[in-house]
């Protein structure tokens, strides 16, 4: 696998091997020996998580609190989307800034989107099936956003406005502006 840092350097791309032939194809979507050994730190993942969403469904920006802030490894299993996570880290010098990239079927890339950064997704495609893992549990009262279409944060999010389907909770996040940044 190969590991890259995005713009903000703690969200990483990782890019893995895939062995193809005339069956099809086959790849380690985690190995927690090579992470260690390119990222010098390990995930404790105790929760995976699956969605399956229509084109132009943008789920987030959503993160937890302390105690049960979460890190996240994310990938597509069919279909495609493009990913963000924005730094809300107190004290970052990325603070509201964003990172993303396309993942999808074909690519199989994912991201890891590190602790104090809160993440969405919108679908570039119907019938896309979005599966993350987590290293710490979900938890209803940490739970967090920060509104998809902040003016400040002016995340390109790769679908025409008049596209987007989003829950309520998401249309009414607050900006980067009012957020509290998190202490980890």
């Amino acid at each position: 696998m190969e590991i890259i840092p995005l713009s903000i350097p703690d969200v990483l791309l990782i890019k893995p091997r895939v062995f193809e032939d005339d069956r099809g194809y086959f790849f380690e979507s985690f190995n927690s020996e090579k992470f260690k050994e390119q990222t010098g730190f390990l995930p404790d993942f105790v929760q995976d998580n699956e969605s399956k969403s229509s084109y132009g469904v943008l789920r987030g920006l959503h993160f937890q609190r302390p105690p049960f802030a979460q890190a996240k490894l994310v990938r597509v299993v069919k279909g495609k989307v493009y990913d963000v996570a924005v730094d809300i880290r107190k004290g970052s010098p990325t603070f509201g800034q964003y990172a993303g990239a396309i993942l999808s079927e074909e690519n199989k890339y994912q991201l890891f989107v590190p602790r104090g950064f809160a993440h969405g997704f919108v679908v570039l495609e119907d019938n896309t099936i979005f599966s993350y893992k987590c290293d710490n549990i979900y938890s209803k009262e940490s739970e967090g956003n920060l509104i998809y279409n902040d003016s400040i944060t002016n995340i390109d999010w790769r679908v025409p406005e008049a596209k987007i389907i989003v829950s309520e909770k998401d249309k009414t996040g607050p900006t980067i502006e009012n957020i509290i940044p998190l202490e980890l």
